[in-house]
């Protein structure tokens, strides 16, 4: 069993090489996928709801992974590479101040608006009423995340690495933005 996985992990490996921006969607689509069948289980979905999970598969694919890509690539452009301390904290407060926030804010209209359906007015409620929350929990959890990525985890892995953390993240957020079921029409 250990030699498949090992196999695995090298294809794994030779695909980020080789294809690093395509690896890299894929696993953020695959990496949405689990946490959003997990966070319809943990809201009491019965039955999986499978435009929900392709839409967040979608949102993984088509967003998640490709702008992980690049601002990784750009904030070690921007810092050549370097790894000592306080360009590390540099790196952090630059990607807690700019991505953080519209990372969170995209994902909670695309939800309410796309994946959900809801009339815009009733998204922006929502985000009136929830996003600060959602915003001060990121940051005081990302931050340290974030120290991890930039200070241990080789360049080629960092979205990786995010990507797995934010699919926990993920749960969190589908739990925060999903909006209570309207009572169905007489």
């Amino acid at each position: 069993m250990g030699s498949i996985a090992k196999k695995g992990l090298q294809q794994y490996i030779i695909q980020l090489q080789q294809h690093p921006l395509r690896t890299k969607a894929i696993t953020a689509g695959v990496l949405s996928a689990i946490s959003d069948i997990i966070a319809q289980k943990l809201t009491g979905i019965q039955k999986l709801q499978l435009r929900r999970l392709l839409l967040k598969v979608l949102f993984g694919c088509a967003y998640l992974g490709p702008f992980g890509h690049f601002l990784h690539i750009i904030l070690d452009k921007i810092f050549k590479g370097k790894k000592d301390p306080k360009t590390v904290a540099k790196k952090v407060v630059l990607e807690q101040l700019t991505s953080s926030p519209w990372n969170n804010l995209l994902f909670m209209i695309y939800y309410g608006v796309v994946v959900e359906g809801r009339p815009w007015m009733h998204v922006k409620a929502k985000i009136k009423k929830d996003y600060p929350t959602v915003q001060y929990t990121a940051w005081t959890f990302w931050p340290v995340v974030g120290w991890i990525n930039h200070q241990y985890v080789p360049l080629q892995f960092r979205v990786i690495f995010h990507s797995f953390v934010a699919m926990c993240w993920g749960i969190f957020l589908n739990l925060r933005a999903r909006t209570t079921a309207l009572p169905k029409a007489k």
